[in-house]
């Protein structure tokens, strides 16, 4: 079943809205290089890695539906952060923002009787639901450690040792 325009359009404002939440991820994770936490830094790469990777599977989906994805207007909603727990605060938000438009996406197939988008959508909400409960529960630590450092060098060492989110190597 070939999307229908009120879908396509909306599909594709959720990959523009995917490749934002990447680039938002690559400046937090600059952020957190400038303050020299480059565990923190690696864990926001990765999750901008996988924004990436979620815009990949709406594009699919939409190609495999005889539709053209496009990219929209795009701008770096982070400001520079100064604090770990402004970084995740920034985090949450942006998530949540991915949810809301996730949930819309969702409204629009189901009143267009688009059943073929249903699967997609449905794990984009449990993804989703996750992605919020990992950021929430980062930032319930951080704000348990506080300004102590040795905390936050140990939180750190912890999220940095998720797979991925490297720098490249210089030449």
């Amino acid at each position: 079943m070939k999307l229908t325009g009120k879908l396509e359009s909306a599909f594709n404002d959720q990959v523009t809205l995917e490749t934002v939440a990447a680039l938002t991820y690559e400046q937090l994770a600059i952020d957190m290089e400038a303050i020299d936490l480059p565990g923190i830094a690696s864990w926001f790469r990765a999750q901008a890695d996988e924004e990436r990777v979620h815009a990949g599977k709406f594009i699919a989906h939409m190609l495999d539906r005889d539709a053209h994805p496009r990219y929209g207007n795009m701008t770096v909603e982070a400001e520079t952060v100064t604090t770990v727990l402004a970084a995740f605060e920034a985090s949450l938000a942006h998530e949540q923002k991915v949810s809301e438009a996730i949930r819309g996406l969702y409204k629009i197939a189901q009143a267009e009787g688009d059943i073929d988008s249903l699967p997609l959508l449905h794990w984009f909400i449990s993804e989703q639901l996750e992605e919020e409960a990992t950021v929430g529960e980062i930032i319930g630590r951080v704000k348990l450690i506080g300004e102590d450092g040795t905390g936050l060098l140990k939180l750190d060492q912890e999220l940095g040792s998720r797979p991925g989110g490297e720098l490249p190597a210089a030449e």
